[in-house]
């Protein structure tokens, strides 16, 4: 298959590949197609035994393990990057967690440690992540992205605090858009439909959610992992050069609509 566009030269960092069927993997394929040598992190070592093969089918030579929540552990990954590479051109952040007990029944049951752990590996991570790249990117019109869901926008049931936790990602976003793009780095997210992932196995129901947003779509289908790679490559390559600050749907159209469609007429 021919590459979308090329992206010979450039290097990226993806954080948060837990096995095949994540949307990060999605995206560490579209940049391999397009020409770019890519990295991973990873954490944990179950983690780890199923990123190697993945990085391996790539010809990635760079996956090393890092805890998010540690900051002395992100600046060394950067470190390690920095000596391998010289110089960062895309970060992938895809890193989100919560406790699943704080993912059934009410969000206000959501105790105190709880909430600071959603925020710190969902949230935060971003911002020490983001701090880390910018000597690496400076120079190199620089890309950062992030994965958010509709449930910062609106309330989706039992996703409680990740809710909450993906807003305060999308606001963080924002933030960094302004203070970097005087150094011409670009920070975007994306706001995927619900997609079969490992993280998605820990919300509630999540085969109604399915169910309802492939009904109410306006394309009437849910997205592929292959379509957010897709949007990833857009937003990561000089063709949205002036795209920044920006929360990109990709979720067959499911956040325009307000109400579920009525009952179609069945064909004659």
């Amino acid at each position: 298959m021919e590459p979308l566009l090329s992206l010979k030269g450039k290097t990226a960092l993806i954080f948060g590949v837990a096995n095949d069927r994540s949307i990060a993997w999605g995206i560490a394929q579209e940049l391999h197609r397009a020409g770019c040598t890519v990295g991973f992190s990873y954490a944990g070592e179950a983690l780890g035994k199923r990123v190697a093969p993945l990085a391996q089918s790539i010809n990635s030579t760079f996956v090393e393990p890092c805890d998010v929540a540690d900051d002395a552990q992100i600046e060394r990954l950067f470190g390690q990057w920095k000596e391998k590479f010289g110089s960062l051109d895309i970060l992938i952040h895809a890193v989100a967690f919560a406790d699943r007990n704080d993912l059934k029944d009410f969000f206000y049951t959501t105790n105190r440690q709880g909430f600071h752990l959603a925020m710190d590996i969902s949230v935060y991570s971003l911002v020490a992540m983001a701090r880390c790249a910018v000597p690496l990117m400076e120079g190199r019109n620089g890309s950062i992205l992030t994965l958010s869901y509709y449930g910062a926008e609106k309330v989706v049931k039992r996703y409680n605090i990740m809710g909450v936790a993906k807003s305060a990602l999308e606001a963080s976003m924002r933030y960094l858009a302004s203070d970097l793009g005087p150094m011409g780095i670009r920070v975007n997210a994306i706001s995927a439909g619900p997609i079969k992932t490992l993280a998605a196995s820990g919300i509630g129901e999540f085969r109604s959610m399915l169910k309802h947003h492939e009904k109410s779509s306006p394309l009437r289908r849910n997205v592929s992992q292959e379509e957010v790679g897709k949007s990833a490559l857009y937003l990561c390559s000089d063709l949205a050069s002036a795209v920044t600050g920006e929360v990109v749907h990709v979720d067959c159209g499911y956040n325009i609509m307000s109400t579920p469609p009525p009952n179609e007429p069945e064909g004659e």
